[in-house]
């Protein structure tokens, strides 16, 4: 019988001799054909001569062979579906007598599922203010503009200067330069050090300053440094804004005036905005289901779950030009402060797959093939390239698993209580 600990489990396992005596002689028969010893030809030295000098190689393999295959036996025997790599322990292994090793591993939790349909949840279809739609028309206005050179004069706020830039000190790597750069002079999203150096400056001068960077800046090589650029004022720009009137509408798209493409606007905005609120509601949603299921979670899932979130952060630093091989990670502090998200994020995932078998909920080869195509669209390759590539490296099945879930949040949200915000 296993001993159970949660999702911890110990088997004490136990090799009949006979099992043991048969697998040993296989062992030292296939060492005995690839042997080369002094004296003897391939395959004919003496297997006690075999034994002696592969003694500790012949064990290993003997181990190798029976331990995983007894393990796979009693856990079919217990029904237990064992969660990443078993620590072996306790063998005792000596001539004559049985195999005996202690087994110690993880198991998927069972998992007892309560009531997940008819769950209250705040949600409201969203509404668009005309606020809202008049500045998404401002920014569409904004991105037609044009920028038109005006004759030579000192930069002053509110100018477009266009400069070449180069950092000549404070950062590290590869220096900031670009030939020709547009910067709102007096702009609030424009650093003070830009505005103040460059106001007054004129096409053609040249100048050398400092410029301090936030420690919440978007570039993490300029973020909380202090860069000294060289800049060269090359001209004058300023800023002309198109009308907002039917020929605008029409300049957009397939509008004839601008009602059409302000109830355009408001249907897509609408949608956007469905979609976050939405979003918002299942996640809450996510949040009771696991707040009602009480059940132990392996360590292994938890672990890996953890080395994912530190992976895809690794990933969006090295996006942005940092060597993560640099970075030095206490992984035991590391797994301490992300335990519990980590635990409550396994869970869901746990939840959300017990629910979609019980209501049969998975993902079409359809739906699994169009999210394919999509990426080999992205990607300009051709879809039985990608497709087969993706079935081999396991992305397929995760494509699979994540349709699955998308669909299973539906379900929940489809079967809520929705009640106004309070």
């Amino acid at each position: 019988m296993p001993l159970v600990d949660g999702c911890r489990h110990a088997l004490e396992i136990s090799v009949p001799l006979e099992t043991v005596s048969s697998e040993t002689e296989r062992v030292v028969s296939s060492f005995q054909q690839r042997a080369k010893l002094p004296g003897f030809r391939p395959g004919k030295a003496p297997s006690g001569l075999i034994r002696k000098q592969f003694e500790g190689d012949i064990r290993q393999q003997v181990l190798e062979n029976l331990v995983p295959k007894y393990l796979q036996q009693e856990l079919e025997k217990e029904d237990l579906h064992m969660v990443g790599q078993p620590d072996i322990t306790e063998v005792h292994f000596e001539h004559g007598e049985p195999l005996r090793f202690k087994a110690e591993f993880e198991v998927l939790p069972e998992i007892e599922l309560k009531e997940y349909k008819d769950l209250t949840v705040p949600y409201q279809d969203p509404e668009i203010p005309d606020d809202d739609l008049n500045k998404r028309l401002e920014e569409i206005r904004d991105q037609k503009a044009e920028y038109v050179n005006i004759d030579p004069r000192p930069v002053a706020d509110g100018d477009f200067a266009v400069l070449s830039i180069q950092s000549v000190a404070g950062v590290q790597g590869d220096p900031v330069q670009q030939q020709e750069m547009m910067l709102h002079v007096g702009a609030e999203d424009t650093l003070p050090e830009f505005t103040k150096n460059l106001r007054g400056m004129s096409p053609g001068e040249e100048k050398e300053f400092d410029v301090t960077y936030p420690e919440d800046y978007g570039q993490s090589k300029l973020a909380g440094r202090t860069i000294r650029f060289h800049v060269l004022i090359k001209g004058i720009r300023r800023k002309d804004l198109p009308e907002i009137n039917d020929e605008f509408a029409k300049d957009l798209g397939d509008f004839r005036t601008v009602d059409e493409l302000r109830e355009a606007l408001r249907k897509t905005m609408t949608g956007q905005k469905q979609m976050e609120a939405q979003r918002e509601a299942k996640n809450k949603l996510v949040d009771t289901v696991v707040d009602q299921h009480d059940f132990p979670v392996p360590e292994a899932f938890i672990d890996r779950q953890i080395r994912n979130r530190v992976e895809q952060s690794l990933q969006s630093l090295a996006a942005e030009g940092v060597d993560s091989s640099k970075i030095q990670l206490d992984w035991k502090k590391l797994k301490d402060s992300q335990h519990d998200k980590a635990l409550r994020e396994v869970k869901a995932s746990l939840l959300l797959s017990k629910i979609a078998e019980r209501e049969a909920i998975d993902a079409t080869r359809d739906e699994v093939d169009k999210e394919v195509e999509r990426i080999a669209k992205q990607q300009r390759e051709p879809f039985a390239a990608v497709r087969l590539r993706f079935e081999k490296d396991g992305t397929l099945g995760r494509i699979a698993s994540h349709i699955q879930t998308e669909k299973t949040l539906n379900f929940l949200f489809e079967h809520a209580r929705k009640t106004a915000e309070s």
